[in-house]
């Protein structure tokens, strides 16, 4: 359509160069059409230098009424605008797949077919001690040297995930799997399994823990049981067989021990918390104490200091449990004739302190992390004398999470060790508790 008015323009001159011709001459009509077109030329190149200044920053509106450019230039603009929107759109699609991958769990690197780094995301630069930009291009070959993944990246096909060593922190596992996509592109997805091998060991050595403290009063029970029904019953005299029936009775005693603690423990990990409800604290440890005075036959000096209107809210059965089993462990393992003191105090924040204090050869340092540890013992044989199962502290432990509250252990060998129980303010009843 352009091209049309311009043409009219054209003839609209010459038809009136050709109307002043009769009165004016010829030469005077062909000088008004040479004028009129170059009036024309002149007018058209001043648009033509607005749309030339506009086509420096076309994000501006093109210039109005600029002749025969309007149309073209609408259709321009329209056109500059829609694009502009779409590599908005595109931009922020990209920008929301970059933020989508920072976001992920695992760590994610993009690569070319000769394993030259593209991209990666903050979890990938932590597993494998990426650096971006400095590592873009790099072959990741060369950065991450460990000849089973270099065996790994040479097998061209991934069809299974590979188990590696960070090389960024050798304590870390990795999985870590490779996967072609798009055109002869390779995508490098690591997840951080340290923790699931760990629980995977925890696992194993319980198992092997488990079995091990069973078979021994098995093979006792079984020896025992063996020797009676092989030999003739007048072959054994009654004392004997009393001697076997006795020590048949301490170890079956000693495994029903060992599961009862097992289910106490599966029963605190697996289970909900119950509705915590006030718990008669002083009465709770007055019972506890008869029972380790019963145990203990004398053999200890026993005392307690225990505020008689101190109540904590929880559940009642497992608060017993680890009460009972830091005060009945102090009176296995400490010798006779030393002290045992029990404190149950308000502390200064508002929070109650359930303490077992003793006097006894004390335990090391190096013992102290690992004592929560089921089946962890500082001396195995002692432990199996006392009658421990090797799973009440960690019971204790597990109580203490559910009720809000720290197991503190302090010891120093020759001195004694003392074991407490920090309840925070919100677990103890009364005033405290209710604000």
């Amino acid at each position: 359509m352009v091209w049309i008015r311009n043409l009219l323009v054209v003839l609209l001159l010459a038809g009136l160069s050709a109307l002043g011709g009769p009165v004016a001459g010829p030469h005077f009509s062909w000088a008004l059409f040479s004028l009129g077109l170059g009036l024309l030329l002149c007018w058209q190149l001043w648009q033509f230098s607005r749309v030339e200044r506009w086509s420096h920053d076309l994000r501006r509106p093109p210039p109005a009424s600029a002749g025969i450019w309007d149309e073209t230039l609408a259709r321009l603009y329209r056109h500059l605008r829609t694009q502009e929107r779409q590599l908005a759109q595109l931009e922020g699609n990209v920008q929301g797949f970059f933020s989508a991958a920072q976001a992920l769990p695992d760590g994610l690197v993009t690569l070319d077919q000769e394993f030259h780094i593209d991209w990666c995301n903050r979890i990938a630069r932590q597993h494998l001690g990426l650096r971006l930009p400095a590592d873009r291009g790099q072959n990741l070959l060369n950065l991450v040297r460990t000849p089973e993944f270099v065996r790994y990246a040479a097998q061209g096909d991934w069809p299974a995930p590979l188990l590696l060593r960070s090389p960024a922190s050798f304590e870390r596992l990795l999985m870590v799997q490779l996967i072609a996509y798009g055109q002869r592109q390779r995508m490098l997805l690591t997840r951080d399994v340290t923790q699931i091998e760990r629980l995977e060991n925890t696992r194993r050595d319980f198992v092997a823990n488990v079995s091990h403290e069973l078979r021994t009063p098995l093979t006792v029970l079984a020896g025992f049981l063996e020797t009676l029904r092989d030999l003739p019953e007048d072959a054994i005299a009654p004392e004997q067989r009393h001697q076997y029936l006795s020590m048949m009775h301490d170890q079956a005693g000693r495994m029903q021990a060992i599961v009862a603690d097992l289910l106490t423990l599966s029963a605190l990990e697996s289970s909900p918390a119950a509705d915590p409800q006030p718990v008669d604290m002083p009465q709770m440890i007055a019972n506890t104490v008869s029972q380790a005075e019963a145990l203990s036959a004398g053999r200890h000096r026993m005392s307690s200091d225990v505020d008689p209107g101190l109540d904590v809210l929880g559940a009642p059965t497992e608060l017993a449990s680890a009460i009972s089993n830091l005060l009945i462990n102090a009176v296995r393992y400490t010798p006779d004739g030393q002290s045992i003191h029990v404190s149950w105090r308000r502390e200064p924040d508002g929070g109650a302190r359930y303490a077992v204090t003793d006097t006894g050869a004390g335990i090391a340092a190096h013992h102290l992390p690992r004592l929560t540890e089921r089946f962890y013992r500082v001396d195995r044989g002692r432990s199996r004398e006392s009658g421990g199962t090797g799973l009440g502290l960690a019971i204790t432990k597990h109580v203490a999470m559910r009720h809000d509250a720290e197991l503190e252990i302090a010891s120093e060998v020759g001195k004694g060790s003392t074991f407490a129980l920090r309840f925070p303010p919100s677990r103890v009843a009364g005033q405290a508790g209710e604000n």
